[in-house]
């Protein structure tokens, strides 16, 4: 599956949104799941961490 994105303005930085569809597909749920992600031959590459996000209290 391939597909085109546009970064958007975070601060001094830049964010990439990913929708809800490829969040299923890597079963991540986003208030609960970290991601890892890494970078080889120039792509970045992210994927569900063995990470937990730890609640507040």
């Amino acid at each position: 599956m391939t597909i085109d994105r546009k970064l958007m303005r975070n601060g001094n930085g830049w964010a990439l949104s990913i929708n809800s569809t490829i969040l299923g597909l890597l079963d991540i749920n986003p208030e609960t799941d970290m991601v890892r992600y890494n970078i080889e031959n120039k792509k970045l590459i992210i994927e569900k961490s063995d990470k937990q996000i730890t609640p507040k209290e």
